[in-house]
């Protein structure tokens, strides 16, 4: 787990649209649809998951 640069910048919006977050990480791929709908049904789990998408590559 090698922390990048632009790490602090993907986990401040993971923190602030989650969404964000994770399309910056991976693009548009079936974790930033994921994330999309575990952040419309409950924000805290769109950070959590957000975070842990971010912080695992």
């Amino acid at each position: 787990m090698a922390v990048t640069i632009g790490d602090p910048l993907k986990i401040l919006f993971a923190v602030l649209l989650p969404p964000l977050g994770v399309f910056l990480e991976v693009g548009l791929t079936k974790h930033f649809w994921l994330n999309l709908v575990l952040t419309l049904l409950g924000y805290l789990p769109g950070i959590v998951h957000a975070l842990y998408i971010i912080l695992k590559r």
